[in-house]
């Protein structure tokens, strides 16, 4: 019997160390239009600290593919008409920090069909209020011409899980420093 147990744990060991961590971070290559306009955006995301991103704009007029690098890792990307302009613009949410987990969001929003802009994400960490008990985690997503950003509160003395329930905190576009676009915050608000 004891054999079995000695043999059935060794298996298990074996099984459990040839999986792949779950830290372990895949490529990214995903695609996302609306109508006939948006991008293609592939992510080798093989290094925690900064991976190359490739952006290939699709059915917008005279746009190259272009390239440049982010600091953490590539997991999710959001197409929306987030500036009103009537073309989509493209929001790729990054991961970074000590545990891979503090999200970012590098966006490019539209000039027309013709060009494309950077828009310089607001830091977290300039509101004292919205900051409060903010150790990452967080979950973008689009509604309505914003963006969303959701992310679990943790309270003094919580360690690894968080009892402050969630935040949400929505962002618009805004007219930002030297005729650039960034995004401000619109309101945020406290969720179960």
């Amino acid at each position: 019997m004891r054999t079995i147990i000695s043999s059935c744990f060794i298996l298990l060991v074996f099984i459990v160390a040839s999986q792949p961590s779950m830290a372990q971070s895949k490529k990214f290559d995903s695609s996302s239009m609306i109508s006939n306009l948006g991008f293609r955006v592939t992510c080798s995301n093989k290094d925690d600290a900064e991976n190359q991103v490739n952006i290939s704009p699709k059915g917008f007029k005279d746009m190259r593919d272009f390239s440049f690098p982010v600091k953490g890792r590539l997991r999710k990307m959001l197409v929306e008409d987030i500036n009103a302009d009537g073309y989509p613009d493209l929001m790729l949410c990054v991961y970074g920090g000590a545990n891979g987990n503090m999200g970012n969001i590098i966006c490019v929003a539209s000039k027309g069909n013709t060009e494309l802009q950077p828009v310089r994400f607001a830091d977290i960490y300039s509101d004292a209020k919205i900051s409060e008990g903010y150790k990452g985690y967080d979950d973008f997503t689009v509604m309505v011409g914003t963006l969303l950003q959701t992310f679990p509160v943790y309270k003094p003395g919580d360690t690894d899980t968080p009892t402050g329930g969630k935040r949400v905190v929505q962002y618009r576009l805004a007219n930002g420093e030297n005729g650039g676009l960034s995004f401000k915050v619109l309101r945020s608000y406290m969720k179960e």
